[in-house]
């Protein structure tokens, strides 16, 4: 998976900057994106709780993707401005390892 930033914008008023991606994904499926936070907070050397992906849509016939992503001044901004449900798709599954061992007692 290859991420090509198309555009980069600073929005001072929303206290973030709005990044449009492109996703290359020629040998694989649409990637998830999680996966693709993790290489775009890679990319723009941000913290993984400042960026949010906002959507992603695939291209029809063609392995890429482009989406919207978004990186915050502030935890406190993120959660202000975001609607619940991208925060929810862009949260880190819970670990099921620790939830397997605590069944197990």
């Amino acid at each position: 998976m290859e991420i090509k930033i198309i555009e980069k914008k600073e929005n001072p008023l929303l206290n973030r900057t709005e990044i449009k991606f492109e996703c290359e994904y020629p040998a694989e499926g649409t990637p998830n994106i999680l996966d693709v936070k993790h290489k775009l907070v890679a990319l723009e050397d941000s913290s993984n709780d400042l960026l949010v992906v906002d959507n992603m849509k695939p291209n029809y016939g063609v392995a890429t993707a482009v989406g919207l992503a978004k990186i915050y001044d502030s935890v406190e901004k993120l959660n202000e401005i975001e609607t619940k449900a991208v925060i929810a798709k862009n949260e880190e599954p819970e670990e099921e390892v620790a939830e397997e061992a605590e069944d197990a007692e």
